[in-house]
Formats: structure tokens, C-alpha cells, sequence
């Protein structure tokens, strides 16, 4: 029963902590508001950024000779 007692206080001092973070980010959140800023969560219309086929074929050719490299390495090592 004390392991469950402990547990209990724990989470009281947590959702304590939670809530007092929670009011100081809504703080920020207003503040930033003010100042005309907006927060990286309210951002609205902001464009994913979209890899081209030719850049991400660049991409993993050049992975694909960084681990031959590698591995021409590691069977140098064992030979």
C-alpha cells in the first residue's frame, strides 16, 4: 500500500507541474500574441518542403556508396 500511496503523491505533484507549465506557456502564447507573432503550432499555410525524385535518387546513390565504403572497410579489417 505505501508503493501506491507514493505513486498517488507523485502524480498530484505532477499534474501540479503540469498545470504551472501549462499557464506559463499560455503566458508566452500571449505575450507573443501581443507582439504580433505567431507560434509555430498557430501557423497556418506554412508550405511542407517537397523533395524532387532526381534529388532524393542523389540522395541514396550517395548512401549507397558511403556504406560500400564502408563495408570495402570493415571487410579489409576482418580480412
Amino acid at each position: 500500500m505505501h508503493i501506491l500511496a507514493a505513486i498517488k503523491r507523485e502524480e498530484k505533484k505532477l499534474e501540479k507541474e503540469l498545470s504551472k507549465l501549462q499557464h506559463q506557456l499560455n503566458g508566452i502564447r500571449s505575450a507573443a500574441k501581443a507582439l504580433g507573432h505567431t507560434t509555430a503550432v498557430e501557423a497556418k499555410g506554412v508550405k511542407k518542403r517537397v523533395l524532387s525524385a532526381a534529388g532524393r535518387a542523389k540522395i541514396a546513390a550517395a548512401a549507397r556508396k558511403r556504406w560500400a565504403k564502408v563495408r570495402k572497410q570493415a571487410k579489409k579489417a576482418v580480412s
